[in-house]
């Protein structure tokens, strides 16, 4: 499980970094923390319209404080398949913006 759990980390982190939207690798847990400040989106904004029109889940970073806006929350603790899915969705996502 820790080799597919890295295979997972490797893939969000990877898809995240080249559709623009820069995410450093985590060391702990099951998550991603990009930062969507290129979007010009506040982290609920980007957060609840990613959900109505792509249908992706994720949690806006400042509800972990201040220091998490402009950050996402973004789970990597589902399969290879949910995760490039999640990816090609969020870039025609920010593709729109």
């Amino acid at each position: 499980m820790v080799r597919e759990y890295d295979r997972r980390r490797k893939l969000i982190v990877g898809g995240l970094n080249d559709i623009g939207l820069d995410c450093f690798n985590p060391k702990g847990a099951f998550y991603a923390f990009p930062s969507i400040k290129s979007t010009g989106l506040t982290s609920d904004e980007f957060a609840e319209r990613l959900l109505q029109e792509q249908n992706v889940v994720t949690i806006p970073g400042d509800i972990f404080g201040d220091t998490g806006a402009g950050f996402l929350r973004c789970a990597y603790a589902a399969s290879r398949e949910d995760i490039k899915e999640a990816i090609d969705r969020i870039g025609i996502f920010v593709d729109g913006l």
